[in-house]
C-alpha cells in the first residue's frame, strides 16, 4: 500500500516505541512479581497458614531480644537533622536550580561508578564537584542513616572517651562517620575531643567539615561549659600516614573496598596489612568502627579483619555474640559458594522521606539499607555473653543454658511452610525457625533459654546448619 506524503509525520519512531514496549513490560512484570512476593509472604505470616506450625516441639525460648537498628533510639534533635540534611547541605553548598533538576542523573551515574563500573572510575574521584555534590545529597545521607542506627544501639558503655581524646577516621571523605556519632551519642557532644579526618580528597574533607560544624551548630551539647564542637584537624592521605597521637576511637568506612578494588594481595594477606597499619595508631584502650558496603565480598573482608583484631586481643562487641570464629564469613558467596555473609539490613519505610524520593528519583529505589559491620574494643570490657571459654557459658536461674545469637538474614521459608533466618552462635551457624511467631528482624539479637542441648537437634538440609525451633 502507497504510503501518504503526510504518514512519516505521525509515524512513530522504531527506536522509541520498542523502548516504551520495553518499560511497560519491565514495568508489568515488576508489578507481577512484587504482588506475588507480597502475596507470599502475607500467606506465611498468617499464623493459621500452617497447623503443623504449633504441635512441633520447641527446643528453645527466646527470654530477651534487642534490636541493632532501632530508629527509637535516635535522639529527636538528630531525627530532625537527618529528615532534613539536604537543607543542611543546600546551606552549606547550594546548588542552583537547574543542578538540582540534574542531580538524579548524577547520582545514578556516581552509582555505577561505584558499582557496576568501578574499573572506569577516577582515584580522585570525590574531587570533582558534580560527583561531590552528588556523593554528599545521597551516599553520604544513606550513610548517616545507616551509621547512626548502628551508634545509637551501641552499649552504653561502648565509647569510653574521656576530654582531651584523640580520635581518627580513615578514609573520612566528606566526615559522614564523625557527624554520625555526633548526632547519634548526645553524650559526647560534651567531651572535648579531637578528630583527625583523613582523606586523599581535600575537598571532600573540606566540605564534610563545613557540614558538620552546621549540624552540631544545630545540634548543641546540653553542657553549656562544653565547646561547640570537636576539634577538626584536615589530613591529606591514607592509612598509614603519620598522627603525632595516639587514638582512642578509629574509624574505616567504605575505604578497605576501594583498597581492595586496586590490590592484587590476597584477602587475608590484605586484611593482616591493614590490621598492621591500624594498630600502629592505637593505645590501651583504642575501640574500632570498621564498616564496609553490605555485600558478600565486603562481608568476607570484614570477617577477616576481626580475626585479626580477636587475635591482638580485642574484643568484639557488636554485632559478634561471641568470639569464636566467625560462621558468616561469605568465603566464595559472590561465586554461589555455601558459606552464608552477614547481611545485617532494616527496612527503610522510616527513612527520611526526602530520601526515599530522591532515590526513587535517580532510579535505586530503596526497601532495605544494608551493612557490614563490627565494633571491636581493647580494653577489659567483656560482655556477660561473649564466650571465649566454654566454661563462660551463662545459665539461666532454673539451669538452663542462654544460647545468645545474632539474627543475620532476611527470612527464609523452610518445608512446610516454616519461616526462619540464619543467625550466629558461638556453635557456628544456626538456623532459626519462628515456630511462635516471634516479630524476627535481620540484626536482632536474641537469648535463648535452651529445652534441648544443641548437639541432638537436627540439621538444616541446605546449609547443614543446627535447626533451633523457637
Amino acid at each position: 500500500m502507497k504510503e501518504n506524503w503526510y504518514d512519516k509525520f505521525n509515524r512513530k519512531s522504531e527506536v522509541a516505541d520498542s523502548k516504551n514496549k520495553r518499560k511497560e513490560f519491565n514495568k508489568e512484570r515488576d508489578k507481577f512479581f512484587e504482588a506475588k512476593r507480597r502475596k507470599a509472604l502475607e500467606k506465611h505470616q498468617d499464623p493459621s497458614f500452617s497447623q503443623k506450625k504449633t504441635s512441633c516441639k520447641i527446643d528453645g525460648i527466646i527470654t530477651e531480644t534487642e534490636h541493632l537498628f532501632s530508629a527509637s533510639s535516635l535522639p529527636h534533635d538528630s531525627v530532625e537533622i537527618l529528615n532534613n540534611f539536604d537543607s543542611v547541605i543546600q546551606n552549606v553548598r547550594p546548588l542552583n536550580s537547574r543542578q538540582i533538576l540534574k542531580l538524579p542523573k548524577d547520582i545514578r551515574a556516581l552509582s555505577h561508578q561505584l558499582t557496576d563500573e568501578r574499573n572506569v572510575r577516577r582515584v580522585g574521584y570525590m574531587n570533582a564537584a558534580e560527583e561531590l555534590s552528588a556523593y554528599v545529597r545521597y551516599f553520604s545521607w544513606w550513610n548517616l542513616v545507616r551509621f547512626t542506627r548502628i551508634f545509637s544501639n551501641l552499649p552504653e558503655n561502648a565509647f569510653s572517651l574521656k576530654d582531651g581524646d584523640a580520635c581518627i577516621d580513615i578514609g573520612s571523605g566528606p566526615l559522614t562517620v564523625v557527624t554520625a556519632l555526633w548526632l547519634s551519642r548526645p553524650e559526647l557532644r560534651n567531651k572535648k575531643l579531637t578528630f583527625y579526618c583523613m582523606d586523599l580528597s581535600q575537598s571532600a574533607l573540606s566540605l564534610g567539615e563545613n557540614i558538620y560544624l552546621s549540624v552540631a551548630a544545630k545540634t548543641p551539647p546540653k553542657d553549656k561549659n562544653a565547646d561547640a564542637h570537636w576539634n577538626i584537624i584536615k589530613v591529606k592521605g591514607g592509612a598509614g600516614t603519620f598522627i603525632k597521637r595516639k587514638a582512642a576511637f578509629i574509624s574505616c568506612a567504605n575505604m578497605f573496598n576501594e583498597i581492595r578494588e586496586n590490590s592484587e594481595s590476597r584477602p587475608d594477606e590484605m586484611a593482616q596489612a591493614q590490621v598492621k597499619t591500624l594498630l600502629s595508631y592505637t593505645d590501651e584502650n583504642t575501640s574500632f568502627f570498621i564498616a564496609e558496603p553490605g555485600m558478600p565480598v565486603a562481608a568476607h573482608f570484614v570477617s577477616l579483619m576481626r580475626g585479626k583484631l580477636l587475635e591482638n586481643n580485642f574484643h568484639i562487641i557488636s554485632p559478634c555474640p561471641h568470639e569464636k570464629d566467625c560462621a558468616m564469613s561469605g568465603l566464595h558467596a559472590r561465586f554461589g559458594g555455601s558459606a552464608k555473609w552477614c547481611n545485617l539490613s532494616f527496612t527503610t519505610e522510616d527513612a527520611p522521606q526526602k530520601l526515599l524520593k530522591l532515590s526513587k528519583d535517580a532510579g535505586i529505589p530503596k526497601e532495605r539499607a544494608v551493612v557490614t559491620f563490627i565494633f571491636a574494643k581493647r580494653e577489659n570490657f567483656v560482655k556477660k555473653e561473649i564466650v571465649r571459654d566454654e566454661n563462660s557459658i551463662s545459665k539461666s536461674p532454673d539451669g538452663k543454658t542462654i544460647l545468645p545469637l545474632r539474627i543475620a538474614s532476611d527470612p527464609i521459608w523452610l518445608p512446610e511452610n516454616r519461616q526462619g533466618f540464619y543467625a550466629c552462635s558461638r556453635h557456628g551457624l544456626v538456623v532459626i525457625v519462628n515456630m511462635t511467631h516471634k516479630k524476627l528482624i535481620s540484626g536482632d539479637k536474641i537469648k535463648v533459654s535452651m529445652l534441648k542441648s544443641i548437639d541432638t537437634l537436627p540439621k538444616d538440609k541446605k546449609s547443614g546448619a543446627v535447626e533451633i525451633n523457637v
